[in-house]
């Protein structure tokens, strides 16, 4: 009788608690080493913590191991933008169709119960509080401590999905395997809370991503299951308005008070939370190859992107969703299987960080200007004349599983449609007559739309 395969997985996050699922239902016998302590005894130690954005890509993937119900008890749908002007003034975008959302769920909160999932099998260990070396990537061995004990094995697979820090790909760049670049970006984020109103109530509309634009930077809010928001302020790093140029706390509530007045409002404590939760760089990671000998790494580990599509987890999700479909088809050989998941991979990973950086763009720059909302409105309709041929950006990022490098491709055809027709006179009082919108679909055809 054959002896089930034995994989390491490093790192328990978010794509390495899916992932070990993943595995254990392929017959894996899996064993999980992770650095820090299990956050559902000590409280959730999570580098980062933003909230984040769960959709189609994300959801495909817990289905297909059985555990979206899981996740979904801990997410809360989020239907349409909310902008909020300086003067309070609000309005709104449907995200999708009538139904459609994203889900807002809390990065601890999923993570622990993905871990919970991936326990449940019998071929699973998640090994806290161990630190783990890449000792052999073409024998698969890695060598590991822990606070009373240290131990070296030989696995038929491992996989490296332990985050922007990743050590093992810190190991594979030391031998000269790997090449790596991370491009910090000139904003940070930090972030705070809008408490629940009496009775667990929310002080803002629920079901909705909350954005404050304001050209260089902005505040997004996306809900908690107990009524509170939380608020992420992403902001220059320097600069004369910066995080430097706010660091007293006073300071800081002066500025917010003017420019996010509605909601300066619903913090009574303000300052004391902008002295306690630091401001964090953002950042993106790329690197090639992904994978060696019996060593492939993915998630943030090889492919960080900066969070203003709610891509990050959608991608690594996605991420296991492709490398299983592809050992189903392929097989599971790491020097057959390896290499074709990352040149699939490659092109899809460095697209939805080109992505990521251009919708900062558009969240704090355009959500709130009437240019916008008027495309917007154009899309719309022409999506619900033809919804083959023109599927907005947004619509193929989110809610398709439409390869995000033709996602990308597509949406500089549609950029280029707009570039002209946004110069037309009077567009704003014409565009939904019939001549105008046939215009528009004669200009989409000549970018081969």
């Amino acid at each position: 009788m054959n002896q089930p395969k034995h994989a390491a997985v490093v790192g328990s996050g978010l794509v390495g608690s899916l992932w070990t699922t993943f595995l254990a239902q392929r017959g894996y016998r899996v064993d999980v080493f992770e650095r820090r302590g299990d956050s559902r005894r000590a409280g959730y130690q999570g580098g980062r913590s933003i909230n984040l954005a769960l959709s189609d890509r994300g959801w495909r993937a817990l289905e297909a191991v059985g555990v979206a119900e899981a996740v979904r008890r801990e997410a809360i749908p989020m239907y349409r933008r909310v902008m909020h002007a300086k003067d309070g003034s609000l309005s709104t975008q449907p995200y999708g169709k009538e139904g459609q959302a994203i889900w807002s769920v809390s990065r601890g909160g999923i993570n622990m119960a993905l871990m919970t999932e991936a326990e449940k099998h019998p071929n699973v260990s998640i090994h806290f509080e161990h630190n783990t070396d890449l000792v052999d990537a073409d024998q698969g061995r890695i060598q590991w401590t822990a606070p009373d004990s240290s131990g070296q094995g030989q696995f038929d697979a491992v996989f490296s999905t332990d985050g922007a820090n990743s050590g093992i790909r810190q190991a594979l760049q030391r031998e000269g395997a790997m090449e790596w670049g991370e491009q910090v970006i000139e904003h940070g984020y930090k972030e705070l809370v809008i408490p629940a109103g009496p009775n667990g109530s929310s002080l803002i509309e629920r079901e909705a991503l909350h954005i404050w634009p304001r050209a260089s930077y902005m505040l997004i809010g996306l809900p908690n299951p107990d009524g509170s928001f939380t608020m992420t302020l992403f902001f220059p790093n320097e600069g004369p308005v910066s995080f430097a140029s706010l660091a007293d706390p006073a300071v800081a509530a002066v500025f917010f008070a003017e420019h996010f007045a509605d909601a300066y409002a619903m913090m009574p404590d303000f300052e004391a939370q902008w002295a306690h939760y630091p401001s964090s760089k953002l950042s993106i990671v790329r690197s090639w190859p992904w994978s060696k000998g019996k060593v492939v790494l993915f998630g943030d580990a090889t492919h960080a992107i900066v969070p203003f599509y709610g891509q990050g987890m959608n991608s690594g999700f996605e991420d296991c969703f492709e490398l299983n479909r592809m050992m189903d088809a392929l097989g599971e050989e790491p020097g057959t299987i390896f290499p074709a998941f990352e040149a699939e991979r490659k092109p899809n990973a460095d697209a939805i960080a080109e992505l990521a950086l251009l919708n900062f763009i558009e969240m704090r720059d355009l959500t709130g200007q009437p240019e916008f909302l008027l495309r917007k409105k154009i899309e719309s309709v022409l999506h619900s004349e033809q919804p083959k041929r023109w599927i907005p950006l947004y619509t193929q990022v989110t809610f398709s599983q439409i390869p995000y490098s033709v996602a990308l491709e597509c949406g500089q055809k549609m950029d280029r449609v707009f570039a002209e027709v946004m110069q037309w006179p009077d567009l704003a009082s014409t565009w939904n007559q019939p001549e105008t919108l046939q215009k528009i679909w004669e200009v989409a055809a000549k970018e081969g739309i």
